[in-house]
């Protein structure tokens, strides 16, 4: 399998992560886990700004990886799989930088978690979005606490309960999940470096006590995203999900 790449660059309290992987930016283990480690390592730098984004212009991300989902043989291999995307979401949350998800293109399951825990989501407007874990039978249930945070329950459901529905990036934007969409990736670049110099001008304590007055009630979150974790590595083993899984990678 191909490896993935991550770069992390910084400039005038502005931190740029950048993700990538062949697979239409799939989430393997290795790349969440690193994802996770380059959020928390910006905490003894003067950031008050990241900007999550991915390589390509084609996929934002594509969620869960299939190959490394159908490689999963035991119940502790399956849960550090899907803690990988807790890990993400957890990592945004106590990060105390404001961060800034730039959306150029489509997302998918996991992916849509992302930009869920991002604490500002800017899209172009061929940024659709898709849940598709109950079509291959497993559930969006690590990341639901983030995308439904952001959208609410009722929307999650009309979301989640369509796995073969495209959302369209003028729907995440009526429903939250996007706070601003453009016609084209050179807009939406001049907008998130725009949003990006101005907040880095912000005093990042003020900054800081706003991200966490936004996350108020989520104190939980690290004990329920692990047992969501357990809960999805369980689905995900099942026999019924890797013929589906197995099924769904062999036609695309």
């Amino acid at each position: 399998m191909s490896s993935h790449t991550l770069d992390v660059t910084l400039e005038g309290g502005i931190a740029r992560i950048t993700f990538g992987h062949p697979s239409s930016n799939a989430m393997t283990v290795a790349l969440l886990e690193a994802v996770a480690k380059a959020i928390d390592g910006l905490k003894n730098e003067a950031v008050s700004v990241v900007v999550l984004q991915s390589e390509g212009d084609r996929v934002f991300c594509a969620g869960a990886n299939f190959d490394e989902l159908l490689a999963l043989k035991t119940s502790e291999e399956a849960t550090r799989f899907f803690n990988g995307f807790a890990n993400v979401i957890l990592a945004i949350r106590r990060c105390s930088a404001i961060v800034l998800g730039r959306i150029q293109a489509k997302a998918v399951g996991g992916g849509v978690g992302l930009i869920a825990a991002c604490d500002y989501a800017m899209a172009t407007e061929s940024a659709s979005i898709k849940l598709s874990e109950i079509g291959i039978g497993i559930a969006p249930l690590v990341i639901e606490p983030a995308v439904s945070r952001k959208i609410g329950v009722g929307a999650m459901a009309e979301f989640a309960l369509h796995p073969k529905d495209w959302k369209t990036a003028q729907w995440a934007l009526e429903n939250k999940l996007y706070q601003s969409v453009f016609e084209s990736v050179s807009h939406l670049d001049q907008a998130v470096d725009a949003l990006a110099r101005e907040l880095s001008t912000c005093n990042p304590e003020a900054l800081a006590a706003l991200k966490a007055s936004l996350w108020e009630g989520t104190e939980h979150w690290e004990a329920l995203l692990g047992k969501r974790a357990e809960a999805s590595g369980r689905l995900a083993l099942s026999d019924r999900a890797q013929q589906i899984i197995s099924d769904f990678k062999n036609k695309s």
